[in-house]
């Protein structure tokens, strides 16, 4: 066994917002989301071509609907609610969601993971919201579901890593939404798995080829050496001997500052748009999405990208499936100029091929403030 004396011993919280978009719609129609069979899907009837985005506990029990499925997968039941994405809303809620976990952490012991995950270290502050770890979890989720109806998983660690397996590999099957780990019993519950791809971060290729490799479980992966682990896998290798182990230094107070921040959104269309004035209304729709963000942050933006999606089965003069362009531009922050410029890229690219995708993004940011100048 490794000598884990010099590692962190800290108390993590990984708190997940359980079946979040599929909550929040159902708590906004007065039903608890363990009691509701709906499902949130991108197109505002189901003509069974449209893309499932999330779906109530019940709803995967019940009818066997997963995230990404396509329309012509969920069965006609009037037991199913179905009802369109609200993307707007869903931010909504996570900032209100991430309001109340800074009560029980300040910037420095707090990281929004995802839209739908935080991660609070409560290394040296748990013990002002309960007895113990569990019950100081206890008394967040029990907050976040009186002020918002939400149902919240936590899982419990001594590092972040540890916090997230306990999460997706205990809390959301536990009666009380809670499962935790440590150093002490990482080995007995971690190292027997050999569903390698239900490990945080082990995706299918790394599965597959620790498994030709002859690693076919977690403890195999503990037991094999680093050294040769990070010649076949590079920096990863050394990333997952520390998974294996249960090591995780992050420090959360630290924080890496992206090279090139962006906004960004893609949606998937209710139907698809063969028509030249729906898409532009669809792209105006997605950018004015984008460009609410940039405005909240105060910034400006100095490069602008389209992505076009196109119906199924369909090609442009090409023969692409999709099309993608950005172009650099003066950083502005003014609405209408930036939506401007991105239907002068679907202008000179489209060529009638119907769109069922469209994405949006804006980069090369800074302050809206700020002034350049420019010499030409």
């Amino acid at each position: 066994m490794l000598d884990y004396h010099n590692e962190p011993h800290g108390v993590y919280l990984m708190i997940d917002n359980k079946s979040f978009f599929a909550s929040i719609e159902s708590v906004q129609r007065g039903i608890d989301p363990l009691d509701s069979v709906l499902l949130v899907m991108a197109e505002h009837e189901n003509n069974g071509s449209g893309l499932v985005v999330a779906t109530s506990p019940l709803a995967k029990k019940h009818f066997g609907i997963r995230n990404v499925d396509r329309g012509y997968k969920v069965p006609n039941d009037a037991r199913l609610l179905t009802v369109p994405p609200r993307l707007a809303l869903y931010r909504q809620k996570n900032r209100q969601i991430n309001q109340i976990f800074r009560r029980y952490a300040d910037a420095d012991h707090w990281w929004p993971y995802s839209i739908d995950e935080s991660i609070l270290d409560l290394s040296d502050t748990w013990s002002f919201f309960g007895a113990t770890p569990e019950k100081a979890a206890a008394t967040i989720q029990r907050t976040v579901f009186e002020e918002l109806g939400l149902r919240t998983t936590v899982g419990i660690g001594e590092n972040p890593l540890q916090a997230k397996l306990a999460l997706d590999l205990f809390a959301k099957h536990a009666p009380n939404f809670q499962g935790r780990l440590s150093y002490h019993d990482f080995a007995a519950r971690i190292w027997p798995r050999h569903d390698l791809t239900n490990i945080w971060s082990i995706g299918k290729k790394t599965a597959t080829k620790l498994n030709h490799l002859g690693i076919n479980s977690v403890g195999d992966l503990a037991h094999t050496d680093p050294h040769w682990l990070k010649h076949e896998f590079g920096v990863a290798g050394t990333h997952l001997y520390a998974l294996a182990w249960g090591i995780d230094r992050t420090d959360l107070s630290i924080r890496l500052t992206p090279k090139n921040p962006s906004w960004s959104s893609s949606q998937v269309m209710p139907k698809d748009l063969s028509h030249q004035k729906d898409i532009e209304q669809g792209i105006i729709k997605v950018a004015n999405d984008v460009i609410d963000r940039l405005s909240r942050h105060h910034q400006k933006a100095g490069r602008i990208r389209l992505g076009l999606g196109y119906a199924n089965g369909v090609t442009d003069k090409n023969g692409r499936t999709s099309y993608s362009h950005e172009m650099t531009i003066e950083p502005t922050a003014e609405r209408k100029l930036l939506i401007d410029h991105l239907l002068g890229i679907f202008h000179q690219a489209w060529s009638g091929a119907a769109v069922r995708n469209i994405s949006v993004a804006l980069s090369r940011l800074s302050d809206a403030n700020t002034q350049q100048i420019s010499l030409f």
